[in-house]
């Protein structure tokens, strides 16, 4: 990407009632930044879903401006830009719709063929939590994932410190420009992290720190990732958030369950309960769910066993399946005339059975 791009497509950036979708949107119609900021308002109001108040502003010179200022900073502090075209540019970041089209970096990020996680929840993290966590890390990292987390208090530092005291790569995803860091008193990781890996974050240096900033920043923990694992969460919190947009993006979500009376599992096992997230009480749960290559000795133990009883509903279920190989939920709800709420509890009790496994993507296979 030149310079002269680079201007344009910040300046476009830094339109204020121009988000990432219809930014996307209007460079895909006009070919470039550049050419969108030079494009005549008539033609730009012919395209569908762009408005007066869409496109107001948008020739205003400011924004060409404080793109100039934005470029020194990223000069200056050499700063890596990631364009939503580049081959630089995340893989499963490009396939969301709200992806930023342009993502800043430090640091040294490799995520070419990587297994890719994030590892989020509350701030408030328990003791149990903290266990569970370092537990998960040291788990996986015979798999070598990239741990992606927000850099933010209890759970988020939690993993990204037992991602580097395994050897793993991780990224920390921040809610502000990289002119700062946020809390203050984890400057102290952020030399380790960038060793490790580094920090991704569409905002400005000159962007103002506002607490909005981190549910729009979990779009990017989410969409880098192939799962997204909630430690601990109470009824309400950013961390769900990320849980639901990694569900919108068709992401795979687990969840770690907790006592009911445990305030800091209430999310969790909301998660569970409502069928939007995988129940994870063993770290291999997530490389088999999630089909990833394992030793021999590694994998968990899933054995049908001789002569299970099987419900008369469970039995359908599992002909269809042992017919057609694997099938997708809604698929199964329809072939088997089941409802889908009822139809998940029903592979549930037979995933506990041995009869049956979920693999990514709300597919299921019998044993």
């Amino acid at each position: 990407m030149t310079e002269q791009e680079l201007i344009y497509a910040l300046a476009l950036q830094h339109v204020p009632k121009i988000g990432a979708t219809t930014a996307k949107k209007l460079i895909n119609h006009c070919g470039s930044a550049e050419a969108v900021l030079k494009e005549k308002k008539s033609k730009l109001l012919k395209i569908d879903g762009i408005g007066t108040i869409t496109i107001e502003g948008l020739f205003d010179k400011i924004h060409l401006e404080e793109a100039e200022n934005e470029l020194k900073f990223i000069k200056e502090n050499n700063v890596i830009t990631h364009y939503f075209t580049e081959d630089t540019y995340p893989e499963r970041l490009k396939h969301c719709v709200d992806g930023p089209i342009l993502l800043f970096q430090s640091g040294n990020i490799n995520l070419k063929d990587q297994h890719i996680i994030s590892i989020v929840g509350t701030r408030k993290i328990t003791t149990n939590g903290i266990a569970f966590c370092e537990k998960l890390v040291e788990t996986l990292a015979q798999f070598n994932p990239v741990i992606v987390s927000g850099f933010a208090y209890g759970t988020d530092i939690t993993a990204q410190r037992a991602a580097v005291k395994y050897n793993l790569q991780t990224i920390g995803c921040l809610a502000h420009g990289l002119n700062q860091i946020y809390p203050k008193v984890h400057k102290k990781y952020v030399a380790d992290i960038e060793s490790y890996g580094g920090f991704y974050t569409d905002f400005w240096s000159s962007d103002a720190f506002d607490r909005n900033n981190f549910l729009k920043r979990n779009r990017i923990i989410a969409g880098l990732s192939e799962a997204t694992i909630v430690i601990e969460s109470a009824e309400k919190g950013g961390s769900l958030v990320t849980a639901d947009i990694a569900n919108s993006y068709n992401r795979e979500v687990f969840a770690v369950p907790g006592r009911t009376t445990d305030s800091q599992s209430v999310g969790c096992n909301n998660l569970i309960k409502f069928q939007k997230a995988h129940l994870l009480s063993n770290p291999l749960d997530v490389p088999y769910i999630l089909n990833w290559e394992l030793e021999k000795d590694t994998k968990p133990t899933i054995q049908k066993q001789l002569f299970v009883e099987l419900l008369p509903e469970e039995k359908i279920v599992y002909n269809f399946l042992k017919d057609n190989n694997k099938a997708l939920l809604d698929v199964i709800a329809i072939q088997c005339q089941m409802p889908t709420y009822k139809l998940a509890g029903i592979l549930l009790n037979m995933e506990l059975k041995g009869v049956v496994r979920p693999l990514p993507g709300k597919l299921f296979e019998a044993i």
